[in-house]
């Protein structure tokens, strides 16, 4: 159904997509460069940290050292993207992180401190996303999980493109990766 010149949502079903959504679905692949630029990682830490927690994050070579407690997010992305948002952090980092969020203390990594961490990755993981159009419309969002514990390794099988930044705000240090492993 056409109304005023635009095509409202019961003619879609009828008359297939648009010459708009069909560019929409095609250039993403086209605009890979803008999918892929690390500055758009680096904008939406800034971002989130700033805004969420009122905190200004530098960009450093890697984090220093691992602790013997490790908390990762991850978030899933589904649509014209699929892959992941991973937040990684020392516990620390993590318990500072979840204080600045929430306003409260934390001595151990609870269950508030993991529901803090997951939504910190599931922010930065919008932020992200919202700074490609074509994206930020075509690409959902899974529920933030959640792993905590020491030595251990996530790994995705030959991305498209992986994006690993890590970041120092105070003495807290933690690394965000984005992992596209499929781009339509």
């Amino acid at each position: 159904m056409v109304l005023n010149g635009v095509r409202t949502g019961a003619g879609l079903w009828r008359g297939g997509p648009t010459e708009m959504e069909r560019t929409m679905t095609q250039s993403l692949r086209e605009n890979l460069h803008m999918v892929s630029d690390p500055r758009n990682l680096d904008a939406s830490v800034d971002e989130v940290f700033l805004m969420m927690l009122g905190v200004a994050c530098t960009s450093i070579e890697e984090v220093a050292a691992e602790e013997d407690e490790t908390i990762t997010a991850v978030v899933g992305f589904g649509g014209l993207l699929s892959g992941a948002c991973v937040f990684r952090s020392g516990a620390s980092a993590a318990l500072t992180i979840a204080a600045k969020l929430t306003g409260m203390d934390f001595s151990e990594i609870d269950d508030t401190v993991k529901d803090a961490i997951g939504e910190v990755c599931n922010m930065l993981a919008g932020a992200w996303k919202g700074r490609v159009p074509d994206l930020s419309a075509n690409c959902g969002l899974s529920i933030p999980a959640v792993i905590t514990g020491s030595n251990y390794h996530i790994h995705v099988q030959a991305p498209e493109f992986r994006l690993h930044h890590a970041y120092r705000f105070d003495d807290s240090e933690f690394s965000v990766t984005i992992i596209c492993d499929g781009l339509q």
